[in-house]
């Protein structure tokens, strides 16, 4: 079940992120996802880092924390999935 849940996470994390992101990104869902998933793993370890991982009621600290670093990851990730993706040609 820990499996699934990081999937459903990651999922809400990049679409939240794309959504603040401003203008169109051109990653695909699976890797906004992937980001998702990742911008996740790395709010968690700054939140630890600086002690607001677990604290009484919603995390609302690690959460924002999560969400930053889907942001920053969705945005840097899609720029270098179109610079890659954009030198190729669709046949």
């Amino acid at each position: 079940m820990g499996w699934l849940w990081a999937i459903i996470v990651g999922f809400v994390l990049g679409l939240l992120a794309k959504a603040i992101i401003p203008g169109k990104q051109h990653s695909p869902l699976w890797l906004t996802t992937i980001f998702g998933m990742i911008g996740a793993i790395v709010g968690n370890s700054i939140a630890r880092g600086i002690g607001i991982d677990e604290t009484r009621g919603i995390d609302w600290g690690r959460h924002g924390l999560q969400l930053a670093a889907a942001v920053i990851l969705v945005f840097l990730g899609d720029m270098l999935y179109t610079a890659v993706r954009g030198g190729r040609q669709r046949a």
